[in-house]
């Protein structure tokens, strides 16, 4: 199985629901909660081009992007291909 790393914040609604995609696929991801901001954010935002906004998804070390993002992806079929790896 692929390895899925996950950013996250405390009470984050979107970070919830990618969460629970995640889980339901059978993943348990790494998951760097930054809501204190630090180190682990400003990695975050220089893995994802800049984006600050939680959660920031990523699947083998490719940028997914959110929570949005990755619901969209599995959607279309393109998730299970990516966490079969």
């Amino acid at each position: 199985m692929a390895q899925v790393e996950i950013y996250t914040k405390f009470l984050c609604p979107y970070c919830v629901r990618a969460l629970d995609l995640l889980h339901a696929k059978g993943v348990q991801p790494i998951e760097y909660d930054v809501t204190m901001g630090g180190p682990k954010k400003q990695e975050m935002v220089d893995r994802s081009g800049g984006r600050m906004t939680m959660p920031q998804v990523f699947i083998d070390g490719r940028h997914i992007g959110g929570c949005d993002d990755l619901v969209a992806l599995d959607r279309a079929g393109g998730l299970d291909p990516l966490l079969a790896n």
